[in-house]
């Protein structure tokens, strides 16, 4: 009895181990076999285009939360030495000047409108802000009740949103009531009779609309304005109408609530990959065209933008030679030229970079060369699902207000040439106390750039230090509004001063102790 248990023993342990050694060898061979995809993972697979697409570089591949996880902020370790990338991100300094737009003793409620001022924006959205804004001064100069403006529909971007798809029209009216009357529509009874369209003088001051536009009122009881941008002066005019413009372009015009949804949830996103660049990239068709800028460009495409330039007929500018161009620093950056810039100032190659921009000019053969420095460049239309952009994908300034959000709150903005939304962004985070905003120095940056093409330079340490030397004191540094320059008259004097809505320093700015700008 005995000596059968032991065999029964013995033959247990011998299957047991058997058994075990089977589990083992199947363990280590599911290790290399290949596992078929599951449906969930063929599906993610079709996402990525197999055919040529110019902007596939823009194309969201995996979801938001998938593209999050793959994305590790930079480390200090990458760069030189931690206090030179800390350098890389701190913000200037504001010098002790905070916001001040509060209205002085003398400035009252708005008195009895003596008419309506109806207004026609005109231009992208940046354009059509700081008309508005101006507006609103406008109207509490020539004491007129502003009507919500139209925006503009028909112009490049053929846009139909209307004044509350795009801002908080309720916030508007409310938090300028002590400013000015707002209304939303003419009455009834104004729409038609007594009206005038006038178009008014560019960078006219107070004098020419209290005296000039305001005996209007004696003949209409609507003043329709044709045009809004560039309606009012940069400098010269009185306290109180200066602060008014920064409450109107800083505090009172807010973007709708579902656009301000969406853009902080992409700065959300942007901000789980560390600090980072937003970079204003205006490398689009209709710029270069218009520029006459073809450096980098083939025979093809700068025939392209040449034809496009003659057959545009309000664009004056039709022979234009696009080496004085550059050579001159009136071209934009070319986004190879974005990435040296970048890495001569030191931003290692793990920076988020997110690109502000509508569709980048012959798309991913453009963009190779900055994707090769930047692997991390990012958009919205990679940040954020089809489904979560829909509402505002056919929509050209709504769009262009989700980019306006994340490069306002960036940690580094870049603009790669200075039209109304390089002004609009870098005002906006001047008065916000933001950090850097970077204006290259287009012109001396176009110099060392042929230099490393015919090879009497090279990118390394002599490169970054004049990189480095020349954007020194173009970091968005607090300091007062520059004037007009030297010896310029007439229409050019006025667009060679710096924009109110770019630096409203020092009008909508104060400080208790008794210093001044430099």
């Amino acid at each position: 009895m005995q000596k059968r248990r032991m065999v029964s023993l013995g033959t247990l342990r011998r299957f047991l181990a058997a058994t075990m050694c089977s589990i083992s060898i199947i363990s280590l061979f599911l290790l290399h076999v290949h596992v078929s995809p599951s449906p969930t993972d063929q599906k993610l697979n079709d996402k990525i285009p197999t055919h040529h697409d110019p902007q596939r570089w823009t194309r969201e591949l995996t979801p938001p939360h998938l593209s999050k996880a793959l994305i590790a902020p930079p480390k200090l370790k990458d760069s030189i030495g931690n206090s030179d990338y800390e350098k890389l991100w701190k913000p200037p300094s504001n010098r002790g000047f905070l916001p001040c737009t509060k209205p002085s003793s003398n400035y009252t409620a708005p008195v009895e409108s003596r008419g309506y001022l109806s207004v026609h924006t005109n231009g992208g959205l940046n354009q059509m802000r700081t008309g508005i804004c101006d507006m609103v001064a406008i109207a509490r100069m020539i004491n007129a009740t502003l009507v919500i403006p139209d925006l503009d529909k028909k112009s490049f971007w053929h846009d139909t949103s209307n004044f509350s798809d795009i801002f908080d029209e309720e916030w508007f009216i409310s938090s300028l009531a002590k400013d000015v009357k707002i209304i939303k529509k003419l009455p009834k009874s104004r729409a038609k009779p007594t009206r005038i369209v006038k178009q008014f003088r560019s960078w006219s001051g107070k004098k020419y609309y209290e005296n000039e536009i305001a005996a209007m009122w004696d003949h209409y009881r609507v003043i329709r304005a044709s045009k809004s941008d560039s309606r009012l002066a940069n400098n010269n005019l009185p306290s109180d109408i200066q602060k008014l413009r920064c409450r109107a372009c800083f505090e009172a015009l807010r973007f709708s609530p579902r656009i301000e949804q969406m853009g902080k949830m992409l700065v959300e996103r942007m901000r789980s990959s560390g600090p980072y660049i937003a970079l204003h990239l205006r490398y689009e068709k209709d710029m270069l065209a218009f520029s006459g800028c073809t450096h980098d460009l083939s025979t093809a495409e700068a025939e392209e933008l040449r034809t496009i330039r003659k057959g545009t007929a309000y664009w004056k500018r039709k022979d234009i030679d696009p080496r004085e161009e550059r050579s001159k620093g009136f071209c934009p950056l070319t986004p190879k030229e974005v990435g040296i810039f970048l890495t001569a100032l030191g931003y290692p190659p793990k920076t988020p970079i997110y690109i502000a921009a509508g569709d980048i000019y012959g798309g991913e053969s453009h963009m190779t060369e900055l994707q090769s420095r930047y692997p991390l460049l990012l958009s919205k239309e990679k940040l954020a699902s089809i489904e979560e952009l829909e509402p505002f994908t056919s929509h050209a300034s709504q769009m262009a207000a989700l980019d306006y959000i994340v490069s306002v709150e960036s940690d580094v903005f870049v603009h790669s040439y200075p039209g109304n939304m390089a002004r609009a962004v870098e005002g906006h985070r001047r008065f916000l106390r933001r950090g850097r905003t970077i204006s290259p120095d287009r012109k001396a940056l176009v110099r060392l750039f042929d230099k490393l093409a015919n090879g009497t330079m090279v990118e390394g340490k002599t490169l970054s230090n004049k990189v480095i030397e020349l954007h020194k004191n173009r970091l968005g540094l607090f300091k007062k509004r520059k004037g007009p320059i030297s010896g310029t008259k007439g229409a050019d004097r006025f667009r060679s001063e710096e924009s109110f809505y770019a630096n409203p320093s020092p009008d909508c700015f104060c400080r208790t102790e008794k210093n001044h700008l430099i």
